[in-house]
C-alpha cells in the first residue's frame, strides 16, 4: 500500500466504522421499540402484579419444595401444603450446604445421568415428602425431577391434579371447587399442536388466593 494513501483509507474505514455503528443502534431501538409495543409484557420479563407489586414472573418457576441437607448429610425436602408446588431446583450452594430452590439468579439443570446416587436420592426424597405431605402415588415424574433449567415455571396437568388434595386439606377447602379451579388454569399446546397442555404454578397459586373464600367447603 502507498503510504501516501494510508490517510484517505484511514478515513474511509472510520466511515464505515461510523456508519455499521449507527445502523446497530438505530437498529437495536427500532427492535426495541416494536417489542415495548407490541410484546410488553413478553419484553419486560412477564413479570406479574398484584396490588401495584411485583410478585414474581409467569416464566420462572418459584412456588418449590425446600431441599437442604441435614447435619448427617441426608438431603431433605419440605413442602408448603398450602400452595401447588413446581418442579424441584437443583442450585446447590456451596456456602450453606443447602439446594436453593427456584433461585434465578443461579439456574442451572442437574445433568445427572440415570445411575447418578444424587438423582436417586433427591428423587427418593421428593416421593417420600409429597406422600407425607398426602399426595398419592404415584407421584407424576415432574413433582420429583427438575428440568433443564432449574426453575421451570410449569407443571404437567397430572402433576397439578395430584396436588389437589393436599393443597384442599392444608386450606379446609372443597377438594371439587380446588380441582376445578386446577382445570381453569390448564393452558394447551402451542398452537394446538406442540408440546403438552400445563398450568403455570404461579398463576395457579394467584387464583388460589384471589379465590380462597369461594373455594371453601
Amino acid at each position: 500500500m502507498n503510504p501516501r494513501s494510508w490517510p484517505k483509507e484511514l478515513v474511509i474505514g472510520l466511515r464505515l466504522t461510523l456508519a455499521l455503528a449507527a445502523m446497530v443502534i438505530v437498529y437495536t431501538f427500532v427492535i426495541t421499540g416494536i417489542s415495548q409495543a407490541a410484546f410488553n409484557g413478553n419484553a419486560n420479563g412477564s413479570l406479574v402484579t398484584v396490588n401495584g407489586k411485583v410478585v414474581g414472573s409467569t416464566m420462572i418457576g418459584q412456588s418449590c419444595p425446600q431441599e437442604k441437607l441435614a447435619s448427617d448429610g441426608s438431603l431433605k425436602i419440605t413442602i408448603n401444603t398450602k400452595y401447588f408446588q413446581g418442579r424441584l431446583s437443583y442450585n446447590y450452594n456451596a456456602n450453606t450446604g443447602a439446594l436453593e430452590p427456584c433461585n434465578a439468579a443461579n439456574s442451572a439443570g442437574s445433568n445427572l445421568g440415570p445411575s447418578n446416587p444424587l438423582l436417586k436420592e433427591t428423587t427418593t426424597a421428593a416421593v417420600a415428602a409429597y406422600e407425607a405431605a398426602g399426595v398419592s402415588a404415584p407421584i407424576p415424574i415432574d413433582l420429583v425431577t427438575s428440568d433443564f433449567t432449574g426453575f421451570d415455571p410449569n407443571i404437567s396437568e397430572a402433576a397439578a391434579l395430584a396436588q389437589v388434595n393436599m393443597v384442599a386439606t392444608a386450606r379446609g377447602l372443597d377438594p371439587t371447587k380446588v380441582r376445578a379451579l386446577v382445570e381453569s388454569q390448564l393452558q394447551g399446546r402451542i398452537l394446538w399442536v406442540f408440546g403438552e397442555p400445563v398450568v403455570n404454578v404461579l398463576q395457579l397459586n394467584l387464583a388460589l388466593d384471589a379465590q380462597q373464600s369461594s373455594l371453601a367447603g
